[in-house]
């Protein structure tokens, strides 16, 4: 008994977010959608919740990106300078050869 193995689709997040568009708008069946996509019905229904799990982060507050974004510019000024103070000290432990 020799069986093919199946390798594993591989879906984009825009084709995903079509389907649960479709879904969410419930003209046609779970099983329709299915076919019309030629996935398994329960994908459909995976697909739907996250999408409606996720919903909420398009409206999300943008300050808070804000706010990370300055964290992060910070925190990458500071490794600038603990590289620079690091350098130093490397140089003045050679001159003093220890």
């Amino acid at each position: 008994m020799n069986k093919m193995k199946q390798s594993r689709r591989k879906f984009t997040a825009k084709f995903k977010a079509i389907v649960a568009v479709e879904a969410l708008k419930e003209r046609q069946s779970l099983t329709e959608l299915a076919t019309r996509f030629e996935i398994h019905s329960t994908q459909v229904s995976a697909w739907k919740r996250e999408f409606l799990e996720r919903a909420e982060k398009a409206f999300a507050d943008e300050t808070a990106k804000d706010e990370e974004s300055v964290d992060v510019d910070n925190l990458f000024k500071q490794i600038g300078q603990l590289q620079v103070e690091n350098d130093f000290l490397k140089k003045s432990l050679k001159k003093a050869g220890l």
